[in-house]
């Protein structure tokens, strides 16, 4: 573990430790050739194989631009560690946030507000799979997602990857580790990953931000499915009646055993959440009618618009 005021490179200097795992450790920092506040991740490989995947992990995430993802900025070996520098972003993840909010009282996130987390998410995805080799991230979870005092939510936990290079005729990039709860079935035993693995750990996340609690691990849904019971993940509805069952559907179908149950791309869930948020609006508009005396006639005069014309409002947004 590196001390405060340790200096690497004659450039970055450490002032406090951020967080630790068993690979590595993320601390805060300053650039002083820039003056600007970074975040620089330490990892223990001392195999090289890891070591040279760490380089060309690096290298690929540093042509990577999004909002909803740090900018890594350099990368270097000192002895046997190996150290990422990236954007240090401020404010606090969303795990920590929840359980904030369930000690004082307040429960779950609003759904509008997951919805929106989604929504950008979702296009982080999209993108990140879209690339050339498509990166997987693998590891998606509340606790590595940080909402900035801006509210903006940013997608963490590039730094410590593998970089596994698959052998298929399109190859992925592929980051490593993964938390049992959010995990796709394929990742956990170890079968492959691709873009659909990621949608299920985002369904999972959006499952516990919606409802304040981890879903049950792929593996422990697919023995009860063999044993003949009922599938172990409860409905979101269920655990949050504020949620509608059509985007109650759209995340639960993310959370799929077999990956084809899913959808089969980020863009295909952000326009499934988008339509199912649109339905819930007009659903919600012409509940609130109903308690005029009127509403009835209103309706029969009415001119609904056709659903075509609902869909092609949202391929616009």
């Amino acid at each position: 573990m590196l001390s405060p005021n340790t200096l690497l490179q004659d450039r970055y200097l450490i002032l406090r430790l951020l967080g630790q795992g068993g690979m590595g450790a993320v601390y805060q920092a300053t650039d002083r050739k820039f003056g600007s506040a970074i975040a620089v991740k330490e990892t223990f490989y001392n195999n090289d194989q890891y070591r040279q995947a760490f380089s060309q992990e690096a290298r690929l995430l540093n042509h990577l631009r999004h909002p909803a993802l740090p900018v890594v900025m350099d990368y270097f070996s000192a002895g046997d560690k190996q150290f990422l520098v990236m954007q240090y972003i401020p404010g606090n993840d969303l795990e920590q946030l929840l359980e904030e909010r369930k000690a004082i009282g307040q429960g779950a996130f609003m759904a509008s507000q997951v919805l929106q987390w989604a929504d950008q998410l979702l296009d982080a995805l999209e993108y990140l799979h879209s690339q050339n080799p498509a990166v997987i991230h693998r590891d998606i979870k509340p606790q590595n997602l940080k909402l900035t005092p801006r509210g903006e939510v940013i997608l963490l936990d590039f730094g410590l990857a593998k970089g596994v290079v698959t052998s298929r005729p399109k190859p992925s990039q592929s980051i490593q580790g993964y938390t049992p709860h959010y995990a796709s079935l394929e990742q956990i035993r170890g079968i492959g990953t691709d873009a659909r693995s990621d949608i299920y750990s985002l369904g999972a996340t959006l499952y516990h931000l919606l409802t304040g609690m981890m879903p049950p691990d792929a593996m422990t849904r697919m023995a009860a499915e063999m044993m003949g019971e009922r599938d172990l993940l409860r409905p979101i509805t269920e655990l949050n009646p504020t949620v509608s069952s059509q985007i109650a559907k759209v995340i639960e179908s993310a959370m799929a055993l077999s990956p084809n149950g899913r959808p089969e791309s980020a863009s295909i869930m952000r326009q499934a959440l988008r339509n199912a948020s649109l339905n819930r609006q007009v659903a919600d508009f012409h509940r609130a009618a109903t308690l005029t005396d009127n509403w009835h006639a209103d309706m029969e005069s009415a001119s609904p618009q056709p659903t075509a014309d609902l869909d092609s409002v949202i391929i616009l947004l």
